[in-house]
């Protein structure tokens, strides 16, 4: 038991400490996203350790300090995302306001089940779709809502980063964005409700960290924060939503917070977690969704498994410009961020064989 727990120990402690390295390699990364399970991982072994081990020694003492800090930080970075968490939530709806919900999804490219987004789409019937993961397969399947969905901007990709989108809103203008390299395609769409209120609507899918994607954060870093600083430009309401294979309490998820000036309805709603759809004790929130203080959410959480890995996302929102109760929650960048934002857009545009791209209509 005592070398069991020593061991435990060790390496919950390690995947505790790698997040406190700012090196942007997968090992270092990665762990930011079993953040939730790491810790009550580790409260497990220390309550173990306190129940079970006699031999306490000042070496075991000093592993209980250390793991009841590491947990300490683990709930300081995780009950914003709760209930817990006190937040203004508006939810009375103006007179003459329109609710518009999104439905995003990545679909896993390798997925045949076409039909179960099908059903999905015409169930729920969202204004706005977000797909991700869509290749030509994903494309000709999508084709029988068109219909319903008029308006659409289509990126069939085979590399698995392939994204469409579908409104039946009225639009003003749609564009693909390339910030950081010509096979990673973002949605830029300028729609407007049906009482004529315009508004914003972004959709991203930057690769994640890992030994089978990227080996490192770099891309996807720069193209959050290229996005971010897009956003930060853009006047009006404002929707980011997508696969951002990164968890909100990341510190790339928090600087793009910061300098896109947007709210996370998850703080004081819940992790809302979206990955991996078949090993919920395991799943953590990636599929990410941010918001400008003038639109207020109503109804925000997964829906059923169609087939893929990620949980479609669905969420219901209005806008009221008269309000103004969420500016509080506006979190800007502090002193030395900026310059850390620069030089994260500039590492992700010079990693090896990315070519910078332009929007394209």
């Amino acid at each position: 038991m005592l070398l069991t727990y020593y061991l435990l120990s060790g390496l919950f402690i390690l995947v505790s400490t790698l997040p406190f390295i700012t090196h942007q390699h997968w090992m270092f990364r990665v762990w930011e996203f079993g953040r939730i399970q790491i810790m009550f991982l580790q409260l497990i072994t220390l309550a173990i350790g306190l129940v079970f081990i006699e031999d306490r020694t000042a070496f075991f003492w000093s592993t209980v300090l250390v793991h009841s800090g590491l947990l300490i930080n683990h709930l300081i970075i995780l009950i914003p995302y709760t209930t817990l968490y006190s937040k203004n939530k508006k939810t009375q709806i103006p007179k003459n306001a329109q609710t518009i919900s999104i439905l995003s999804v990545n679909v896993y490219q390798f997925n045949d089940r076409y039909d179960e987004l099908l059903n999905l789409v015409m169930e729920v019937k969202p204004d706005i779709l977000l797909t991700m993961e869509s290749n030509q397969a994903w494309e000709d399947a999508l084709t029988e809502i068109e219909g319903d969905y008029p308006n659409f901007k289509k990126v069939a990709l085979e590399n698995t980063y392939g994204i469409h989108f579908y409104t039946k809103l009225n639009v003003k203008s749609l564009k693909v964005n390339y910030f950081i390299a010509d096979d990673l395609p973002s949605i830029e769409a300028a729609l407007f409700t049906e009482n004529g209120i315009p508004f914003t609507f972004f959709g991203v899918h930057p690769p994640p960290p890992s030994p089978t994607e990227e080996d490192t954060s770099r891309e996807r870093d720069g193209e959050l924060l290229s996005l971010g600083k897009k956003v930060i430009e853009t006047k009006g309401p404002v929707i980011v939503v997508g696969d951002f294979n990164n968890v909100a309490w990341a510190k790339s998820s928090i600087l793009f917070r910061k300098t896109s000036e947007l709210i996370d309805p998850r703080i004081g709603r819940g992790f809302v977690s979206t990955f991996h759809a078949k090993y919920r004790l395991l799943s953590f929130p990636i599929d990410l969704f941010f918001h400008s203080t003038d639109i207020f959410i109503q109804d925000f959480k997964t829906l059923r498994a169609i087939g893929s890995d990620h949980l479609p996302l669905f969420c219901s929102f209005f806008i009221d410009k008269n309000e103004d109760i969420q500016e509080e929650e506006v979190e800007t960048l502090e002193a030395g961020e900026k310059e850390e934002v620069e030089e994260m857009i500039a590492d992700g545009i010079e990693e090896e064989g990315d070519r910078p791209a332009v929007a394209t209509e």
